[in-house]
């Protein structure tokens, strides 16, 4: 499923000449296994790092979401896939996100109003480790523990790309210091990931989940490169070149 998904994100940002296709290699293991494994309908998620929407958008298409058409108008004109996901647009999203930061604060209000209305589901977030340079994460986490939002679990892409920053060093740490039960998985690896969210057990916590990745993982010429961070395929050869290097 990786490859195929893998595979339509690069041909569409080809045909359209935008996208950032690195980031959403980086999350779609995370993705897969919350959409097809995972969450339930009483479930809600947010992708606070919007820019990686591709990733979503792939899932969305893989799930019967969205049409083939409507995948392949990516960041076209009167499109509703922007290159950011908008809630104004699609169904499945909550919030439109690309400024970073502002994911985390929102589905405190989600898992909280959960907690209020004595409703059943939890809150899945996904930032990335760059993101956590906001001040708002921070300010989100000591929330998330103060209101013992247990229903509320945060997912980190942990791929690096905060190093060319802030460096933000382990936030498994830093999320554990804040009060919330944490843990760390391999961000590609799906057994991984889906044995990380089910080994949660401390009651009154907010749930951290640090997954290291690599950007761009799985085409071996992205990987770990920063000029892939928004760039796209300009040409049929090197669109080929591309799909040929996925695993």
């Amino acid at each position: 499923m990786r490859s195929k998904i893998a595979k339509n994100i690069l041909k569409t940002s080809f045909l359209n000449k935008e996208g950032h296709i690195a980031s959403a290699f980086s999350i779609l293991d995370i993705l897969i296994v919350l959409f097809f494994d995972v969450m339930k309908d009483c479930d809600q998620f947010v992708l606070s790092k919007g820019h990686a929407s591709l990733g979503l958008y792939g899932i969305l298409l893989e799930k019967g979401f969205i049409t083939e058409d409507e995948f392949y108008s990516f960041c076209q004109k009167n499109s509703k896939l922007g290159g950011h996901p908008s809630s104004k647009k699609i169904p499945q999203v909550l919030l439109s996100t690309g400024s970073l930061g502002h994911g985390l604060p929102f589905c405190i209000g989600l898992a909280l109003a959960k907690k209020i209305k004595k409703e059943d589901g939890k809150v899945y977030c996904i930032i990335g480790d760059g993101e956590a340079n906001e001040g708002t994460i921070w300010e989100s986490a000591l929330a998330a523990a103060n209101y013992k939002l247990d229903n509320l679990i945060c997912l980190a892409d942990f791929n690096k790309s905060g190093e060319r920053a802030i460096k933000i060093n382990s936030l498994f740490d830093k999320f554990k210091a804040f009060g919330w039960e944490s843990d760390i998985a391999n961000g590609h690896n799906q057994s991984d990931i889906k044995n990380a969210l089910g080994c949660f057990k401390i009651n009154d916590a907010p749930k951290f989940l640090q997954l290291n990745t690599i950007k761009g993982f799985g085409c071996s010429i992205m990987e770990n490169n920063p000029e892939w961070h928004h760039k796209q395929p300009q040409t049929t050869e090197s669109l080929e070149e591309l799909i040929a290097s996925l695993t």
